[in-house]
């Protein structure tokens, strides 16, 4: 059974930090390139980054690039998202999703694959 469960969220200033969490099973975690996406409730989802099976290549979306730091722990089966420097507009849900490809790092949103969690909130005040 696959499992890919985030935690990490909350309520954070303008300007503050978070880092979300993200655990796997049931699948071959460290064979796996691994990508987090975000929402906001009547938008599209939006990608926001990926990484590798092995951690060697990572890519950014424009709004997020220079903020965020994505990085993984195979020993683990997990994967983390860095924020720091929180604007407003980062305020949504946030999905890690498992078993995509990467490059690009928004891959999974023109096709049905991966896996995805059920998200952890991240809001941010102004």
């Amino acid at each position: 059974q696959v499992q890919v469960v985030e935690s990490g969220g909350g309520l954070v200033q303008a300007g503050g930090s978070l880092r979300l969490s993200c655990k796997v099973s049931g699948l071959p975690y460290d064979t796996l390139a691994m990508a987090w996406s975000r929402q906001v409730p009547g938008k599209e989802r939006e990608g926001v980054s990926c990484i590798s099976w092995d951690g060697g290549y990572t890519e950014y979306g424009d709004s997020v690039k220079g903020r965020f730091t994505i990085s993984r722990d195979n020993a683990k089966n997990a994967l983390y998202l860095q924020m720091n420097n929180l604007k407003p507009e980062d305020t949504a849900m946030y999905y890690c999703v498992a078993d995509i490809a990467c490059p690009p790092y928004d891959s999974y949103l023109s096709s049905d694959l991966g896996y995805f969690g059920q998200g952890t909130q991240v809001t941010v005040s102004s």
